[in-house]
């Protein structure tokens, strides 16, 4: 658990497409085993330290022929952005996908003092 004793806190989020194979005939509709996607995040401002990430599926156009398999996550989670990823594998289709996230943390205040 992270505990912010006086901070201010600041609260980001988004709804990014990670992408849309259908049309494309991208290899998340056509392939089949392990694949994967990633969205490169840029938070609005920089948090002061490294944030809590959630994401979620906001949208996910799957076939109904197979499986539905889905690996969601937020990767890579830094002060100024993280990776949105999604995974799926073997013979699942996937048309398109949509993830909604939110980032919450320390964020810096003008009342702030940095003592050199």
């Amino acid at each position: 658990m992270k505990k912010y004793v006086g901070s201010l806190i600041g609260i980001d989020q988004g709804n990014d497409e990670v992408f849309s194979d259908f049309a494309s005939g991208g290899d998340m509709w056509t392939g089949h085993g392990s694949r994967e996607r990633r969205k490169k995040i840029k938070f609005s401002e920089p948090f002061r330290s490294i944030p809590s990430v959630q994401v979620s599926l906001s949208l996910w156009d799957m076939d109904q022929g197979a499986n539905v398999r889905a690996d969601i996550a937020a990767e890579m989670v830094t002060e100024t952005g993280f990776d949105l990823v999604f995974r799926t594998w073997s013979d699942t289709r996937v048309a398109r996908v949509r993830m909604t996230w939110m980032a919450i943390g320390e964020v810096s205040s003008e009342d702030d003092w940095e003592l050199y």
